[in-house]
């Protein structure tokens, strides 16, 4: 095993600074109004209107240029299409949204390119996907595939003439689940769900909706019959100082036995790129058993330090413990062999109580929107990117976790690293403003371990017991000063966003609210941006509410089955419900005659404190 050694001396430089530093964050703070990131969704009708599950990344050779991604369902079919009490996903129609800035996130664009769409079906005839405009990622059709969202984004150096430089460009991944078009299973991939990565290497020219800017979707993932790939995370190297520059890691869970109905065995693999996203090469890195013991694992991060020390994150069960918590797992030689997980913090709390319907922890109320089955870490690191020269290397996780005095809120925790990995600091409170207990956290460092920004959603009312009372969501921004011993202070707020309402947002088969699961940070030399899920511009909708309630209730009584959670097409990743009760559910109403026209408008908003210009 390769010893990791770490050095303050980098350090003194940023010391140094303080003063300009200071000034420039000064300067900066008037540009943390927060954004609408996914300015291309219509606020009527539903589904159109309904994004979540937001992903961010900079470009660290140019810090002004961002990319978000989210489950966008601007491309699917009104509710009035055919029968007006269904709101289905279109067969076929994807839902991978991309979003750019040049601002440094101040203001963003969502291109339009063609491939199978629905957008245009408003009822009454029904609908099937056919050639049109799309706002989600191109050439997944003519692949013969889908993208079906669950976005990770990541910018790199360009692969040329048979190595990386930033001189050769900068290419953004975009890395989504994937299912084949009109059957699960095709000449295309195997199983129900993989993993695809699209790529371009010119983010102006995507962004100006250049269909032609963007390679062919490659698929990443080694799929048998019956696996279902889910909860990937995509990073590239990106410090010029690192011996593996240039590799592209995603990691994610793999559920190998789905047709079972569990999903089991599920190790998490890691999938390596050496050539920018052109092959991949895949290996398991942790067990695979599921047993009554040993729920499994799910909800990876992966990241680079600037020596190439590669570190994937995972929520799984600490042997030494015998408790959920977050682990880690450590390579010196680019993911070839990596050391035994070691726990980060534990044990991890289930966020929540159990919906009895969805069969998902919600945090907010009954029919409530999900949460993850136990919270998964988000980490960034300091490495020094583009260069590597000023990396501190220092390690931030942030989470959100139960509290077992309160346990349908999240309690928002960072832990910190200043030796690679080697040794956490204890689990340590983030001070979200006064009302606010976390949903989703993440962190971004600035590259030169100089300031930390973490991203959040957060519920602001207790847990409801009906579905007719009012209930608020809200997302914001925080940035804090990074101690000489990773220690964070001085917490401030960039952007605490306008609450709404997260009974106006839904499933597509409306028995639950719906959110999805994850909020992004990055963080630049000169500001951090973040972006989160909003559901400020949504109505509640009262026969909606009553809907909810009288499935639950139904639920409740074993007179019908739970309804499994969904959020794209092709999702089965759920546990099958339980069959009990053979009663009739009750009626779906008719969301365009008994709801307001916004009601499912959920967006994705962000802020940013990165100068907009240089």
């Amino acid at each position: 095993m390769t010893r990791f050694i770490f050095s303050r001396a980098r350090r003194a430089g940023i010391l140094a600074g303080l003063t300009a530093g200071l000034a420039l964050l000064l300067a900066s703070s008037a540009f943390g109004a927060d954004t609408r990131v996914s300015v291309g969704s219509p606020f009527t009708p539903f589904s159109q209107n309904k994004q979540n599950e937001p992903a961010l990344a900079v470009d660290a050779n140019h810090s002004r240029t961002l990319v978000s991604g989210s489950n966008d369902e601007i491309d699917m079919e009104s509710c009035a299409a055919g029968d007006p009490s269904t709101c289905p996903f279109t067969a076929n129609v994807g839902v991978s949204g991309v979003y750019f800035s040049f601002d440094g996130g101040h203001s963003w664009t969502q291109p339009t390119y063609q491939g199978l769409t629905a957008r245009d079906c408003l009822g009454p005839d029904p609908c099937t996907a056919h050639k049109g405009p799309i706002g989600t990622l191109p050439g997944y059709d003519t692949a013969g595939l889908v993208s079906d969202g669950d976005p990770a984004v990541a910018f790199g150096p360009v692969y040329k003439n048979g190595s990386f430089s930033w001189a050769n460009g900068s290419r953004l991944y975009y890395a989504n689940l994937t299912s084949n078009i009109g059957a699960k299973s095709s000449a295309t991939f195997k199983g129900y769900e993989a993993i695809a990565v699209s790529r371009t290497d010119d983010a102006r020219s995507a962004a100006a909706s250049n269909q032609a800017a963007w390679k062919a979707p490659v698929i990443v993932s080694k799929q048998s019959a019956t696996t279902f790939t889910d909860k990937e995370q995509i990073w590239a190297d990106n410090a010029a100082s690192s011996k593996y520059f240039g590799s592209v890691y995603i990691c994610h869970a793999d559920f190998r036995s789905n047709s079972k109905g569990n999903g089991a065995p599920e190790p998490i693999v890691l999938s390596t790129s050496r050539d920018g996203g052109g092959t991949w090469a895949n290996q398991q890195i942790t067990s695979a058993s599921v047993n009554g013991n040993n729920p499994g694992r799910d909800g990876c991060t992966v990241r680079t330090d600037h020596t190439g020390g590669l570190y994937v994150y995972y929520r799984g069960i600490d042997k030494a413990t015998r408790q959920e918590a977050e682990l880690q797992l450590r390579s010196t030689d680019g993911g070839k062999t990596f050391e035994g997980p070691r726990a980060v913090a534990g044990p991890a709390e289930t966020v929540g109580i159990t919906d009895p319907t969805t069969l998902r922890p919600v945090e907010d109320g009954l029919a409530g929107a999900r949460a993850d089955l136990a919270p998964a870490p988000s980490v960034d690191i300091a490495n020094g990117a583009p260069s590597g020269t000023d990396a501190t290397d220092e390690i931030l996780m942030a989470w959100a976790s139960g509290d077992s005095s309160r346990y349908h809120y999240g309690n928002p925790l960072y832990a910190y690293s200043t030796d690679r990995g080697a040794s956490f600091s204890a689990s340590k409170p983030v001070p979200l403003p006064a009302g606010d207990h976390a949903y989703y956290l993440a962190p971004g460092l600035a590259p030169n371990g100089s300031k930390a920004y973490i991203a959040y959603n957060s519920f602001t009312t207790d847990y409801q017991t009906t579905t007719g009372t009012p209930r608020s969501l809200v997302g914001g921004l925080l940035s804090a000063n990074v101690g000489g011993n990773g220690d964070l202070s001085g917490f401030s707020t960039i952007d605490r966003g306008t609450p709404g309402d997260p009974r106006g947002s839904s499933q597509n088969n409306r028995v639950a609210e719906f959110l999805g699961d994850y909020v992004y940070a990055v963080g630049t030399r000169t500001g951090g941006a973040g972006v989160w899920n909003d559901v400020r511009n949504t109505a509640d909708c009262p026969a909606i509410d009553t809907y909810r309630q009288n499935y639950e209730n139904a639920v409740r009584a074993g007179q019908i089955p739970p309804k499994a959670s969904e959020d794209r097409p092709a999702d089965s990743g759920a546990a099958t419900a339980p069959k009990k009760g053979g009663g009739t559910p009750p009626a779906a109403p008719n969301v365009l005659a008994s709801c307001p026209a916004n009601f499912g408008e959920s967006d994705i908003y962000g802020a940013s404190t990165i100068p907009p210009t240089p």
